[in-house]
């Protein structure tokens, strides 16, 4: 598959050729579910992942062999106007550390066996005060676009994916405030801690960001409001999508990033499931208006995918009882008259 993004229309001309689910992998998941050996939907949300899995994979049983999550890191030209209680320096700081092994996400993925990569974007190099001007142009924008499209391997059963990034839920907030409406102090939480008066410059900076760019495509949007991680992201998204994997999402930013995929193209985000719901308060309000309903709430914010690796732990239990759990005919059970 090409992985070369090199404008815009790239990236809508890829938005076109999205697969849909697997009727006959839907099918097969149907015929077996109602057989095994309890009340049809006691399992609840975990017969849906299993579903879900199936669908998406394109084949019945699914498989949860290779689990690849994928973090990306950007800086913001808008955390020089103190959106964050953290100076931008923390983001390299941090890649060192999952480099080292020493981050929250290095320890889900060695209890639940994922492959983790990070990709950082051009740290050294921060987008655009997006009160200012757009955040990217349209080459950069491609090239995070690119990077993320590229991130995602063959062969890959289950993709997670998450961000690092200082002051990245300024433009996540700025981002769901152009697509859906509505009050920026709606869209905008603490992020890593700010309050009072810097939460109230935070604010009126997702105000202008909205003021400025909203009104434009949701493409656009990403592009105007958003960094390179929250496009790469994006562009992983899709690549997922056209190679049959399904995508667990970490909490507000990656979603906010993803969003504008759904309301380009409804249906955009149908492989996607949100892990869990981030303790920031615009990210439950953006699930709503995705259709969506993460699958647990712990009070996570930490974000670099730490959310969305812990539901591999839920992905892997769903689908040990749909192919493992007996059917009532080989346990000898009695099936409901």
């Amino acid at each position: 598959m090409n992985t070369s993004i090199s404008s815009l229309s790239d990236f809508d001309a890829l938005l076109t050729r999205l697969p849909g689910a697997d009727a006959a992998a839907q099918a097969a998941w149907a015929a077996r579910e109602p057989q095994l050996t309890k009340p049809a939907g006691a399992l609840g949300r975990l017969e849906e992942i299993s579903a879900w899995l199936s669908a998406w994979q394109g084949r019945h049983p699914p498989r949860l062999d290779t689990v690849r999550a994928r973090v990306f890191a950007g800086n913001h030209g808008v955390a020089a106007l103190g959106v964050s209680a953290f100076p931008a320096a923390v983001t390299v700081q941090m890649v060192k550390n999952f480099e080292h092994g020493g981050a929250a996400i290095n320890q889900l993925c060695r209890t639940f066996d994922i492959e983790l990569k990070v990709a950082a974007l051009d740290l050294d190099r921060p987008t655009a005060d997006f009160t200012a001007g757009p955040a990217m142009d349209e080459a950069e924008f491609a090239a995070a676009l690119s990077t993320g499209f590229a991130s995602v391997p063959d062969g890959t059963d289950l993709l997670v994916i998450g961000e690092m990034g200082i002051g990245n839920t300024t433009p996540a907030a700025a981002i769901a405030g152009a697509l859906f409406g509505g009050d920026a102090a709606g869209w905008t939480g603490r992020g890593t801690g700010v309050e009072g008066a810097a939460l109230t410059r935070k604010t009126e900076v997702v105000a202008a960001g909205i003021a400025r760019h909203g009104g434009n495509s949701p493409i656009e949007i990403l592009r105007r409001l958003g960094g390179r991680e929250l496009a790469a992201m994006a562009g992983a998204v899709v690549a997922a999508r056209l190679k049959r994997v399904p995508v667990l999402l970490d909490g507000y930013v990656a979603t906010a990033a993803v969003a504008p995929l759904e309301v380009a193209r409804p249906g955009a985000l149908d492989h996607c499931l949100i892990a869990h719901a981030s303790a920031e308060p615009g990210h439950r309000r953006l699930s709503d208006k995705l259709g969506k309903t993460p699958l647990f709430d712990l009070g996570m914010r930490l974000g670099e995918a730490s959310g969305a690796a812990l539901a591999v732990g839920l992905a892997r239990a769903a689908l040990a009882c749909h192919t493992g759990m007996s059917t009532f005919a080989e346990a000898g059970v009695s099936d409901k008259e």
